[in-house]
């Protein structure tokens, strides 16, 4: 399992040191606010999975979390590699709309295969003597 790790430093001297400390004491006071944090209920795995369907999945987990806008500020104000943080995939440090598949895509357009005309039966000369 790989996870994502924010050092974070005796003292906060920015404004994005700042806003990683925010996003980790809203998630270490959650328990006892009474707020369940999908991040924390499910699979963690899902936030920093390589399958874009499985990022699409910890979205739509993030979309009903208390604290999304705190957390996607957190993590663009830190720069965050890669992930789902905020409801929001990231790679590279950059907001991606979605995420493509492993390998490399298609040049082209897959073939469209036409549908088979109906078989039609052809009766040679044989055929018709042995029906005689």
């Amino acid at each position: 399992m790989l996870t994502a790790t924010v050092p974070i430093s005796g003292t906060l001297s920015t404004e994005s040191e700042f806003a990683g400390a925010g996003v980790a004491s809203l998630i270490d006071t959650a328990p006892d606010a009474g707020l369940e944090l999908p991040c924390r209920t499910n699979n963690p795995d899902l936030w920093f999975a390589d399958a874009p369907a499985e990022l699409e999945e910890a979205k739509r987990f993030c979309a009903t979390c208390p604290v999304i806008a705190e957390c996607l500020a957190g993590a663009l104000a830190r720069h965050e590699p890669w992930g789902v943080w905020g409801g929001e995939i990231f790679e590279r440090g950059a907001v991606i709309a979605r995420k493509r598949p492993r390998g490399r895509p298609r040049k082209d357009a897959a073939p469209v295969v036409p549908a088979a005309p109906a078989a039609t039966v052809v009766r040679g000369a044989n055929d018709q003597e042995a029906a005689a």
